[in-house]
Parts: C-alpha cells; sequence; structure tokens
C-alpha cells in the first residue's frame, strides 16, 4: 500500500508544538516515522518555518526533519486558481496539495468553509486520524486489551473477567 502523501497547512504544526496528544500531533509524528508524506514546496516550507520562528515556545522545534527532499513538489502550483479562498497566503497550500495529488489538513476556517467548492480534499486534523490514519494503522499492542491469564486447574477464577 502506498504510504498517503499530506499536505499540512501550518496551523497542524503549530497545533502539534502545544498540545502532543492532540490529532495534529499525530500526524506529524506519522510523518516523521514515515508512514505519511508530507509533501512541500519552497513557499510552504518557508511559511512554516517563518511562523515557527516567530512563536516563543516553538522556536525549539526541529521542523526540518519533516521536509524530505524526496516529498519536496518542485513544479507549479498555480495558487491563483484558488482565488474562492479569502486569504491568499492559504491558496499555496490548496495549490500544492492539488498539485501533488494529496490530501489537505488544516484548522483554518478560510479553507474549511470552502472546502466543498475547492477540488481538492481537506481534512480537520480529527478527521484526518479517524479517516486515514487509523484505518491505515497496524494494529497496536498498546492499544488492545489486555491478555486474560490462562485458566488453570485448581484455579477456577484465573482469566474470569471481573
Amino acid at each position: 500500500m502506498p504510504t498517503p502523501a499530506v499536505v499540512l497547512d501550518t496551523n497542524v504544526l503549530v497545533a502539534a508544538g502545544f498540545n502532543s496528544r492532540s490529532a495534529s500531533a499525530r500526524i506529524v509524528d506519522a510523518v516523521k516515522r514515515g508512514r505519511l508524506r508530507m509533501m512541500w514546496n519552497d513557499d510552504t516550507r518557508r511559511e512554516i518555518e517563518r511562523i515557527l520562528r516567530q512563536i516563543p515556545p516553538l522556536r525549539s522545534l526541529d521542523a526540518a526533519r519533516l521536509f524530505h527532499p524526496a516529498d519536496r513538489y518542485a513544479l507549479a502550483t498555480h495558487p491563483e486558481r484558488f482565488a474562492i479562498v479569502p486569504d491568499p497566503e492559504d491558496r499555496k497550500f490548496a495549490a500544492l496539495a492539488h498539485a501533488a495529488g494529496a490530501i489537505l489538513v488544516s484548522n483554518d476556517e478560510h479553507l474549511l468553509s470552502h472546502r466543498d467548492r475547492l477540488d481538492v480534499r481537506v481534512l480537520t486534523p480529527a478527521a484526518f486520524v479517524e479517516h486515514v490514519l487509523l484505518p491505515a494503522e497496524p494494529p497496536d499492542e498498546r492499544d488492545a486489551p489486555p491478555a486474560r491469564p490462562p485458566r488453570r486447574p485448581g484455579n477456577p477464577d484465573a482469566g474470569a473477567p471481573p
């Protein structure tokens, strides 16, 4: 199964930096572990790094680890085709997701409120985790119910539910 490709809006990385238990953090962790491909181009990387440097608690994050050279999209993306998105700074993320054939993950209302009219799939981090990330995850023993001890002769309560 191919590794899913995503474009992460800056707000996803900010949310992950402030809450390590959030859906955003799970997505960023999946990128770090190679379970997702974070597509990027020079414009989106520049914005992400600029915003992270402006937020004191996030300045020390090693965002460079997320920008894998193999996932850099170097072709034209045409943000001007996404003029329906009110904020011009958000258009570059929609354009990149469209051009790269990736899912755009964002908490941005400008993108979410127009997602039905965009030619790109836009999901919140929580929706992405629920509908894309979790179904693709291999079963994890940490999430499995605890194993019951086997029943032994002479101990009728061993393994019985409490």
